[in-house]
């Protein structure tokens, strides 16, 4: 019997590598001549570069680069099994969690640190960039991105921008690609981006996100209207409109700045995932597939690893089973995105603070995986003998 086990991370606990292991062992003492191949999975978000190192065989690769502020930070990315495909998430270099409360402000943060950690990627000749761009703490359309870049932005007198922030977007007068770095034009850029926000107004990166990054409602103000200028900019000179893109207000903007300095291309964060770790084909023959995450409510069947992991296990014709923390989830919903069952992993009564505790979240995932693969085992077995013509998978 082959059994995948992809789970997620359980966020605050352990990374999607160690969650997978610990059901993969539970798997083995239930079924010791199962193969077990496990795939640790994200969803575009936190954890995406340690689950795509880990399911593909690569490695962290750490440089010092700028953070929000422009101060040195170091930031690890992943080049992937196959040597051609670099993994990055751009909170490494310039996430919220990187500026204390009290120094946060969108008017004055870039995204270089991330156009650096794209650079260093295509220093090592990769083939393809994927960039997961949640948690920013940021507002600059990708312009700092960009001039990491070679990208230049000039203001309306004519002189060049030195460090171009959120807060200077409406000085932008003119964008020059003389600089730019060619290499991009090789390369396919990947964009995990699983919200439609766009660039600009009510629904647009300064309304929704700002105001979590520290920004006065009256920054709000200068910001949007900053993002509206660029996006003006952006067409004129580079012919590319980015305003009503789905996406592009992802991460201060930085979703409709990938789209015009660097071809990117936007998608949906689980299946970029799905796609990089071969899940599709590691799943062709088996008939179990357990997947997980910390809690399973309404939000998993949108765009959430369970749901993409499911929907992947549904066209191979394996069961898909959910182990979580905590579930919220009624079984019509379960099964609507595509799950045989879902179960909770603890057994009793038990503090949040205990269930997170490293340890006993891996015997808790280790049981939970040895009692589905046993309750699956024992269907199977009573399934033929109540069909002995029917070979069951």
């Amino acid at each position: 019997m082959k059994v995948i086990v992809a789970p997620d991370s359980f966020k605050g606990c352990l990374l999607s590598a160690e969650v997978a292991a610990a059901i993969g062992e539970g798997v083995r003492r239930a079924v010791p001549k199962a193969e077990v191949i496990e795939v640790p999975m994200a969803d575009g978000g936190e954890g995406t570069v340690q689950a795509l190192v880990a399911a593909t065989g690569g490695q962290l690769i750490t440089r010092t680069v700028e953070d929000p502020l422009g101060e040195p930070v170091e930031a690890a990315f992943g080049l992937l099994g196959d040597g051609e495909t670099a993994v990055i998430e751009m909170a490494a270099a310039s996430g919220l969690p990187l500026v204390s409360p009290e120094r946060r402000d969108p008017t004055a943060t870039s995204t270089f640190g991330t156009g650096q950690l794209i650079r260093a990627a295509l220093d090592l000749g990769v083939r393809e960039i994927i960039i997961g761009i949640g948690g920013s703490a940021t507002n600059d359309g990708g312009c700092g991105m960009a001039q990491a870049l070679g990208v230049r932005f000039y203001d309306k007198s004519g002189n060049l921008i030195e460090r171009v922030t959120g807060g200077r977007l409406q000085d932008i007068g003119h964008i020059n690609l003389d600089e730019w770095d060619v290499r991009l034009a090789d390369v396919t850029i990947r964009v995990a981006c699983d919200v439609d926000n766009p660039l600009y107004g009510p629904k647009g990166a300064a309304y929704v996100y700002a105001l979590q990054k520290g920004a006065t409602p009256e920054q709000v103000e200068l910001l949007d209207r900053g993002l509206r200028h660029l996006a003006e900019v952006i067409e004129r000179d580079l012919d590319t409109g980015v305003a009503e893109l789905p996406g592009a207000g992802a991460a201060g903007g930085l979703g409709g700045g990938l789209v015009a300095f660097c071809g990117g291309r936007l998608e949906p964060g689980v299946e970029i995932v799905i796609d990089a770790a071969g899940l599709r084909q590691k799943m062709t023959g088996a008939a179990l597939c357990i997947t997980g995450e910390g809690r399973l409510d309404v939000q998993t069947a949108h765009g959430k690893t369970v749901a993409g992991v499911a929907r992947v296990a549904a066209e191979a014709g394996a069961a898909a089973v959910a182990v979580a923390g905590s579930i919220d989830l009624d079984i019509d919903a379960a099964r609507h995105i595509g799950l045989t069952a879902a179960f909770g992993i603890m057994p009793g009564p038990m503090s949040l603070e205990h269930a997170m505790v490293a340890e006993t979240a891996r015997r808790l995932l280790s049981a939970a995986g040895e009692n589905v693969a046993r309750l699956f085992v024992a269907g199977r077995r009573s399934g033929r003998a109540r069909r002995p013509f029917t070979e069951s998978r």
